[in-house]
């Protein structure tokens, strides 16, 4: 809710006067920023050096962020560490997991902390200024004053430690002799450590920093920022102390305040609390001054432009499956601040490689050299990249990559890009920043966004954030030779450039056995005390992570009451409009001169055993030719008229716990003036795509990017797949998901890609036959989101939509297989594992309440954290009660199976005890409904609504949910403790993990070697 009555524009123009000083902050200077609807004010705090960027606009979501400039020196990722490590206490408030604290406790919109390769950022948002201010007190004195400097234990828990797994009845030092001391297997562990061998599991990255490396090398982006685990166990805990006292000092932060907020109040605090105080980290510099340090070697560490360099070709080595290999093409573009080189590179290479119909994608596509091209720009870094990757590369293609590559690119520059690309490109572009859905807080992403150009330079604050002019400027450029001349120095002058080849080995020859052959070798190479004090530390660390913060450190943390919330916000009641042509739901949401149509057409028509077909029919849809235009040319239509078009399928539960509805979901939005082009063009597309002519290599390229993009998604989301596989052991409705989108559908997919030439004709006369089956007005649900006139020039233009009645033939055709636990264990290329336990608790006769919300948050966020998180080093875990149709528990990037399975088993247990003080369970209910109150996008809340309808909830179960958690009580939570025990031994899990992982597991899985 609002908590300030004047306009935040006018209360800051009369306040921040350019010249003036406010609170310690001299004002630098005034701009506006209209793209954001905002007035920009660039402050320095003139005794610390502290610099301040606050975005006065309309917003109630407040945010507030601080950066450090941060570039490695090194691939420990001590600046990961650090920023877990702040975190965990500080001098004010002296309790273990403040961050988490606050998770369980506020009204935040975004709590997070993020490392990037050159910066480290702090952002929170919240509705609630006065939490706003909770925020930022625990977030500045945690990075100015964390408890690193007095507890070691931090740096072990978050960082690395070793651990010694003794023989089974030599349990501690005292049970232990020397010998079986030396039997015991060493490990690390370490919540950072794990985290990084799951990021590094992922080919993609490895490649990235290994282009990264080759493009940089005499800079701080040749580091791995987050950390190698080979390199993090070498970063001692004075190192990561000096590195802290270094770096986290005002004169090296970006402060962002954004919103509708009290300015003044806002840097009043900032001066007297933070800026004007020493830290603990001024008083580590300055004692080392004293010692006779020398001043420059107590700097930030350097940030440096990279001369240019060229590298031929580079090979990298990587454990993983064959379909793994990758090819990258790295190709420096300049300087951050030159924005309009950037914006117009981003560009340029979307309209050659963001499609298959892109002129220079399809090129390599055509050469036959790998599954899929993909491009990114790299555009957060003093000298922006552009990586073009080739994944599931053919071996030994990478210089016919680069070959192919520049060849198009040659064309291109002596014939000229297509003007209707380029053009297609910037509408798409447009679309987006009228539409600015960053999927997070706008302050949060704006914060972020303003660091990629005011890190390198400190008049560059909103440099990135005045994106318009240079728009206007790109659109100009459209009639002459702009883009040919910058593809021309990008990729046939450039000098700074690197070439990159991954290539998969046997498991057998990777790092898994070397590293336990190494870690074996430091045991046998210690001493008896030096293994006993490794079960000693280990212990005290133990101690310290299961010690209860005491009362009293509790009473530090802020809170927010119950009374601090406000009423729930108002919707606009969903309206089934009848008079249209197809039965619509009518959503009278603000959007900003956008509109959104959708069309659910209804699958109960389809046999079970074609429901794969169905998404190979979505994913086909728009990459083929249709009746009125070429492939090439649809692809251009779509970009340059709507904001997106696509063609999904959704799955509804239904209040039957039997009952499951599947939808093919066609979702389009516009700007209201092309309101035209939003009423036929997906009509075009699933009624006139030719299906029938379908050319093979167009679909086998399409499959195999499909087939890329799952297998990416088991690795990287693991937690994600399990889930719906677990779910799919005891529910119908992720049994059909499974076929639509999960394991089930990519065996299917595998074995029709193995089988392409023989299945191509009948695959291309069962999408033809789908296609008129399932696209017609039996059925067909519409959604409109826009203005009253948007509604009626939307049905004007749209008339009934095409659709034939049908003839209602096979309305029934789907029949689901009863779902049946598999107990399954798939092994992926990864070094840690994601494993989930589900189940719909309505087969247990449980009624999930608003009270399991609150349950969920007290279970994640205080039991699970601290069990599996914590102690465990599992980068992720949680419980989830998904309104009243799901219930489960997962984990994410998990270093062993069975200990998370036991501690899960006692979840049931610790909530029957659960006794919280009244503070702290005010704080679950408090951050259980403000993440329910959380300003949803126009186009989120109108799937959430359509899902409501579709799924036939009742429309007012938020209302009643967000009550019952209002009125939850420690008592209520308890009882469910038997039920949450149920629940945790009657959920069927799975898993998705390593090999060695998955081995050392004692649970008998039924394991499937998936990705071959």
């Amino acid at each position: 809710m609002p908590t300030t009555s004047t306009d935040p524009r006018a209360a800051a123009a009369a306040l921040l006067a350019p010249g003036t000083t406010c609170h310690g902050f001299a004002v630098e200077r005034c701009e506006t920023v209209p793209e954001l609807d905002s007035d920009a004010y660039v402050l320095r705090h003139t005794a610390s050096g502290a610099r301040l960027l606050y975005l006065a606009c309309d917003d109630e979501n407040k945010a507030f962020a601080i950066g450090f400039k941060t570039p490695p020196a090194d691939s420990t990722g001590v600046f990961h560490i650090l920023e877990h490590s702040v975190l965990c206490g500080s001098a004010k408030f002296p309790v273990k997991e403040p961050f988490v604290d606050l998770i369980k406790s506020s009204m935040q919109t975004f709590l997070n902390a993020m490392t990037y390769p050159d910066k480290t950022i702090y952002p929170v948002a919240t509705t609630n200024e006065q939490d706003l201010y909770n925020l930022m007190d625990v977030y500045l004195d945690a990075v100015f004053n964390p408890a690193i400097y007095t507890k070691p234990t931090i740096f072990e828990q978050e960082g690395w430690h070793y651990e010694l797994d003794l023989p089974e009845g030599a349990e501690g030092e005292g049970d232990g002799s020397a010998a079986s001391l030396h039997e015991g297997t060493l490990r690390y562990n370490g919540v950072v450590f794990n985290e990084m061998k799951g990021a590094l599991s992922d080919p993609m990255s490895v490649l990235d920093d290994a282009v990264n490396a080759a493009l940089y090398p005499d800079t701080a982006y040749a580091h791995e920022s987050g950390g190698d685990p080979r390199a993090i166990p070498t970063l001692t805990y004075e190192q990561f102390l000096d590195t802290h006292a270094r770096h986290y000092n005002p004169s090296n932060s970006y402060i962002t305040l954004y919103g509708d907020l009290d300015v003044d109040r806002a840097l009043a605090f900032l001066d007297e609390r933070y800026l004007s105080q020493p830290s603990a980290a001024s008083c580590r510099m300055d004692a080392a001054v004293a010692a006779g340090e020398d001043p420059s070697m107590l700097a930030p560490n350097p940030l440096v432009v990279q001369a240019p360099v060229t590298c031929e070709y580079k090979r990298i080595e990587m454990s993983t499956t064959p379909e793994n290999a990758l090819v990258g093409l790295g190709l420096v573009l300049g300087s951050a601040l030159d924005r309009k080189r950037t914006i117009a590179a981003d560009i340029l290479f979307e309209a050659l490689l963001g499609s298959n119909e892109a002129p220079v994608k399809k090129a390599i596509l055509a050469a036959g050299l790998g599954g899929n091209v993909v491009s990114y720009t790299a555009a957060e870094s003093l000298q922006p990249y552009e990586l073009i990757m080739l994944q599931n590369a053919q071996p030994g293609v990478a210089r016919e990559l680069r070959r192919v590559f520049q060849d198009a690119c040659r064309d291109l520059c002596e014939h000229g890009v297509p003007r209707e690309r380029l053009e297609a490109i910037i509408s798409s572009n447009e679309y987006d920043l009228r539409q600015r859905d960053y999927g997070i807080a706008d302050g949060v992403a704006i914060a972020c966004d303003a660091l990629s150009t005011w890190l390198y330079d400190d008049d560059a604050a909103t440099l990135a954030l005045k994106y318009g002019p240079v728009y206007e400027e790109l659109r100009g450029e459209l009639d002459g030779s702009y883009f040919e001349d910058l593809l021309r120095e990008l990729v046939l002058k450039n000098d700074h450039m690197a070439l990159v080849e991954l290539v998969p080995v046997d498991a057998a020859e990777g790092s898994e056995g070397a590293g336990a052959a190494e870690l074996a070798a430091k045991r046998d190479a210690m001493t008896d005390a030096e293994l006993a004090d490794v079960v000693e530390r280990t212990a005290a660390l133990r101690a310290a992570q299961e010690a209860e913060d005491t009362p009293e450190a509790k009473a530090t943390l802020p809170r927010l009451r119950v009374s601090d919330i406000g009423e729930a916000r108002p919707e606009p009641p969903l309206v089934v409009d009848t008079t249209a042509p197809i039965p619509c739901l009518r959503h009278g949401i603000p959007t900003n001169r956008l509109a959104y149509a959708m069309q659910y057409f209804d699958l109960s028509c389809v046999a079970f055993e074609d429901l794969p077909y169905v998404t190979l029919l979505c994913r086909l849809l728009k990459q083929l030719p249709t009746s009125e235009h070429s492939a090439e040319e649809l692809d251009n239509l779509l970009a340059g008229k709507l904001g997106f078009l696509s063609f999904t399928t959704e799955v509804m539960t239904q209040p039957d716990v039997d009952g499951v509805r599947p939808y093919l979901l066609v979702s389009a939005g516009a700007l209201s003036e092309k309101i035209d082009a939003l009423a036929s063009l997906p009509r075009e597309v699933w009624s006139s795509t030719l299906l029938l002519d379908a050319d093979a290599d167009r679909v086998r390229d399409v499959l195999t990017q499909i087939r890329i993009g799952l297998e990416q998604g088991f690795i990287n989301n693991g937690h994600s797949a399990a889930l719906g596989r677990a779910m799919s052991y005891s529910s119908p409705s992720a049994v059909v998901r499974e076929q639509l989108s999960g394991v089930d559908f990519y065996l299917f997919l595998r074995d029709l890609l193995e089988h392409f030439d023989e299945r191509l004709d009948n695959l291309r006369a069962k999408l033809a036959e789908l296609a008129d089956r399932i696209f017609v007005a039996d059925g067909c649900l519409a959604s409109f989101t826009g203005s009253d006139e948007d509604f009626d020039a939307y049905w004007d233009a749209a008339g009934d939509l095409g659709l034939g009645a049908g003839d209602g033939a096979g309305r029934d055709a789907l029949v689901v297989p009863a779902p049946c636990d598999r107990h399954e264990a798939f092994v992926i290329p990864s070094d840690i594992c994601f494993a989930a336990s589900a189940c719909d608790p309505r087969r247990l006769g449980i009624d999930v309440t608003g009270t399991w919300a609150v349950a969920a948050n007290a279970l994640s966020y205080d039991y699970l954290w601290n069990e599996i998180r914590v102690k465990g080093g599992a980068y992720g875990c949680g419980f989830r009660a998904a309104g009243e149709r799901q219930a489960a528990f997962y984990t994410y990037r998990d270093p062993a199976i069975d200990p998370s399975i036991e501690r899960v088993e006692r979840a049931g247990a610790w909530l029957g005890s659960f006794e919280p003080d009244e503070a702290a369970f005010e704080g679950f209910i408090v951050s259980c409904v403000s993440g329910m109150d959380a300003p949803v996008k126009p186009y989120a809340l109108t799937k959430r609504r359509n899902t409501t309808y579709l799924a036939g909830l009742d429309p007012h179960a938020r209302e009643e949910r967000r009550a019952q958690m209002l009125a939850a009580t420690p008592g209520e939570l308890r009882s469910l403790g038997t039920d949450v025990t149920r629940i945790a031994a009657e959920s069927p899990t799975c898993v998705f993990g390593g090999r060695d992982v998955i081995a050392k597991s004692n649970a008998n899985f039924n394991v499937v070697d998936l990705l071959g």
